[in-house]
């Protein structure tokens, strides 16, 4: 959910993280027919599934259309590319790509389209076009979502799913892949999973903008306190303690959320001092100071920044008041002692 913080006549929204999914499923036999009457909405009920809504079915579109049954496009591309097959050889890849409901809040129907459009071409990239047979997206459902089908096909002609989605290692490079592909066009998009060890990892837009909010809100107390005087020492320190007990949760889940960039966020330091040269010659370097490697390092360094002097403006606030917000009471008694 939405953690709405209110801070006089300012609401802060904290976004939920946004994530890209791609999941990848295996078929060999007569289940291959189940999934085309699912995917191509074959059936007049899907009991096994209620969050379909009939009355949306026209809503929904393909990015490639079928030629004939799945089965049938399965064994007339293996047979075309000579595949040798055994038993329990996979016929079909199907693909599964979305992303979670918050970044589908507020797109046209255009722009899903075209967020299925980027992956499909993803897709394109590492499998060859010709294998694959269906792209289907669903409108009908909570969140929209892509089925795209391919028979498994190598490089050099084989039939081969193994060899196409390999072991955990592979999967994970899938991922890894993917959500580079897609953050590109979507920056909003994280990686869901467990990113590559290599690099550094890409920092969300969503943190940048809590970081502005809560270095602000932060200030807001200190500024209350450092105001504080004989005559509103009461008034102003219940104030202080009651936008600490909304503070907290959200400074909290921020320090959580960073804690996971920690390795991209320890290097700005080192960065910043080539930063500062590069931008000093702006005049003459406008092509590259445009560019958007120039124009990450600056976000980045500007996030390192808010995050410093977040954690200087809390330092200044009295511990007593800390621990009286963190206790979540305060009463008469407390201020007069």
């Amino acid at each position: 959910m939405t953690v709405s913080l209110f801070w006089g006549k300012e609401e802060v929204q904290m976004q939920k993280a946004q994530y890209g999914i791609l999941r990848f499923a295996k078929y060999k036999g007569p289940e291959i027919s189940n999934i085309e009457a699912h995917n191509e909405r074959k059936k007049e009920k899907y009991a096994s599934n209620p969050d379909i809504d009939n009355s949306r079915g026209n809503l929904n579109y393909h990015l490639i259309e079928p030629v004939g049954k799945y089965r049938a496009e399965s064994n007339r591309l293996i047979e075309e590319y000579g595949c040798r097959t055994r038993k329990d050889s996979v016929r079909v890849v199907e693909v599964l790509i979305t992303a979670t409901p918050e970044f589908f809040k507020g797109k046209k129907k255009s722009e899903i389209r075209a967020y299925f459009q980027t992956a499909l071409e993803f897709i394109k990239k590492y499998q060859d076009s010709e294998t694959i047979f269906s792209a289907v997206v669903h409108m009908d459902e909570k969140t929209p979502h892509m089925h795209l089908s391919f028979v498994p096909i190598t490089q050099d002609g084989r039939l081969c799913a193994k060899e196409i989605l390999g072991n955990k290692k592979k999967l994970t490079w899938w991922q890894d892949e993917f959500w580079k592909h897609m953050v590109e066009k979507y920056p909003d998009l994280e990686r869901g999973e467990v990113a590559s060890m290599t690099g550094r990892e890409h920092i969300p837009p969503r943190l940048f903008k809590e970081a502005v909010h809560l270095t602000r809100q932060a200030k807001q107390i200190t500024d209350l306190l450092e105001s504080t005087n004989i005559f509103n020492a009461g008034k102003n320190t219940d104030k202080a303690v009651e936008l600490l007990q909304k503070f907290f949760p959200a400074i909290e889940n921020f320090q959580t959320q960073v804690r996971k960039y920690d390795k991209t966020i320890s290097s700005l330091k080192s960065d910043n001092v080539s930063l500062k040269r590069q931008t000093q010659d702006l005049s003459r370097q406008v092509k590259e100071a445009t560019s958007s490697s120039i124009r990450k390092k600056m976000d980045d360094a500007r996030l390192r920044a808010d995050y410093e002097n977040l954690q200087k403006l809390m330092g200044r606030i009295p511990p007593e008041i800390l621990e009286l917000a963190k206790r979540g009471q305060l009463t008469h008694s407390d201020r007069e002692r």
